[in-house]
């Protein structure tokens, strides 16, 4: 609430101003500021609802209020309460959001864009952080929309609540709702953020009419999440889902057992009403919550802005049909759990797990040393966590859907671990924004970059990746098994690729 207060108190009514960084809308004139070589318009920390705080603790998202003159929109909105940010094994400064500022009130908005006027209709790209539902900022350095806009999207990033604080539920924050329903607040957000990029994009020379969302980890978990919600009907036309997905996955929880988080952690802090949480610092709130005896906050599976029964939704096409792109990092099963197993071990939980389909699964998968299941084991913690559920999405969709996996490894950084191609380590990539981590970047870096974010952007235009000029995209289905393979080489769509794996892993399935 400070910072929104601060923001109005630093209006400006003069007139001396470049009128191409002054853009009215819905709710008011804001002010942005171009880029150094004044290519590119940013306008920053825009608020699309008003403060979460107080009494709307815990609510669906409510409209920002008006204002008049124009409000200064050149520096991030704060981050969503979350633990103080740092670095930590692979993730370095880059992939990290700023420590400070954080602060509940946090639903602030960025746009990147090279459009002159309401005119040029650009597409849209709109970006999701990850951070597990718990942490992220739109502030990341990686997350920076330059380069993009300067390929031709309006580019848009948002904050989003996390953690205890976006996504518990509870019976008596069902029962207000009116809905039936709780949690998903940090989605919610999500859900205005796009609301506000239809009502206002339009400002900024973007077309509300061809607009893509994106994420990666938590991020795509969000993007599959609103592919499948009711309540995002034609707010977006396309979607990107890197490293994450809702099908295939334990990662989602009931109302119940989501409502059973809460009330443990009203329990632990000793309240006995939701207003008593509501008069809780925010910081208090979110430290408490830390407590892994509480349990996990995320994705609720509650019949309102999540369907109840996720893969009977898509096995029934009433998901949204749209073109998607879909894919993981040969990396992604690294950081789920320690992967070291005996041989004799690996092949007990086959047999425990498999039973006679056991032999099946070890000729897709064998091992014949310890080396050889700890990488057997990141592959099925990889396909797992997002290769099924990619082949699934695929498979339930109606329109055209790429899935592509990277395994390029990045360059080394001097007395630091090489993690190779790790969890978000495509990101830079796909965002051009190799410029803002601190590697020494070399010629196949740079091609694969300029070849990724160019499939990105042609994607957000047309619903196709492919381009004069870049290996040819074939798009996924289950008889050719097409998928992009992204190694030091050249990006190669290759046939049949992991379709072995995918079918018995998508057959044998919990």
């Amino acid at each position: 609430m400070k910072y929104l207060h601060l923001l109005l108190c630093c209006l400006t009514l003069g007139c001396n101003f470049h009128s191409e960084t002054i853009v009215d809308t819905d709710k008011g004139k804001i002010e942005g500021r171009y880029n150094t070589d004044k290519t590119v318009r940013i306008f920053k920390g825009i608020p699309f609802a008003s403060p979460p705080v107080g009494n709307l603790r815990w609510k669906a998202p409510q409209p920002v209020l008006s204002w008049n003159g124009i409000l200064q929109c050149t520096e991030f909105g704060p981050s969503p309460i979350q633990n103080t940010p740092e670095p930590f094994y692979c993730w370095t400064e880059e992939f990290i959001a700023l420590p400070e500022p954080l602060n509940e009130d946090c639903l602030y908005l960025n746009v990147w864009t090279t459009a002159k006027n309401k005119t040029e209709k650009q597409p849209v790209f709109v970006w999701i952080y990850g951070g597990g539902l718990s942490s992220g900022s739109a502030n990341c350095a990686i997350y920076d929309g330059e380069e993009l806009a300067k390929k031709g999207v309006v580019f848009v990033s948002f904050n989003y609540r996390v953690g205890i604080l976006g996504f518990m539920a509870h019976p008596e924050l069902t029962a207000e709702s009116g809905k039936n329903a709780s949690g998903n607040y940090g989605i919610m957000d999500q859900i205005a953020a796009l609301k506000w990029i239809k009502n206002n994009i339009a400002s900024f020379g973007g077309d509300p009419n061809n607009v893509t969302i994106a994420g990666q980890s938590a991020g795509a978990f969000s993007v599959n999440t609103l592919i499948a919600s009711p309540l995002s009907d034609e707010l977006f036309h396309k979607a990107i889902l890197q490293s994450g997905g809702l099908l295939g996955s334990t990662r989602t929880q009931s109302l119940a057992d989501a409502e059973a988080t809460g009330i443990r952690f009203m329990e632990k802090v000793k309240a006995t009403t939701i207003n008593e949480l509501r008069n809780l610092p925010a910081k208090d709130v979110h430290l408490i919550s830390n407590d892994t005896n509480v349990g996990r906050f995320g994705i609720t599976t509650e019949g309102y802005v999540v369907p109840k029964d996720i893969i009977g939704h898509f096995k029934n096409g009433r998901q949204h049909q749209i073109p998607i792109i879909s894919g993981w990092v040969t990396g992604d099963g690294n950081f789920l759990g320690d992967n070291e197993m005996t041989v004799e071990a690996y092949y007990n939980e086959a047999q425990e797990e498999y039973g006679a389909k056991a032999s099946d699964f070890l000729t897709i998968f064998p091992a014949e040393t310890k080396k050889d299941v700890k990488k057997v084991k990141s592959k099925l913690g990889m396909l797992h966590f997002a290769g099924v559920p990619s082949h699934l999405l695929a498979t339930y969709n109606t329109q055209p859907t790429y899935l592509y996996q990277f395994g390029h490894v990045p360059p080394d950084k001097q007395g630091f671990p090489n993690y190779g191609a790790f969890h978000t380590s495509d990101v830079p990539y796909t965002l051009h924004t190799l410029h803002t981590w601190k590697r020494n970047w070399q010629p196949s870096d740079k091609m694969i970059e300029d070849v990724l974010s160019s499939y990105w952007v042609n994607f957000a235009k047309t619903g196709n990746p492919n381009n004069d000029g870049l290996p040819t995209w074939n798009s996924y289905d289950e008889q050719t098994g097409n998928i992009m393979v992204i190694k030091d080489n050249e990006p190669n769509s290759e046939e049949g690729f992991l379709g072995n794996e995918l079918k018995f892993l998508t057959i044998n399935r919990d």
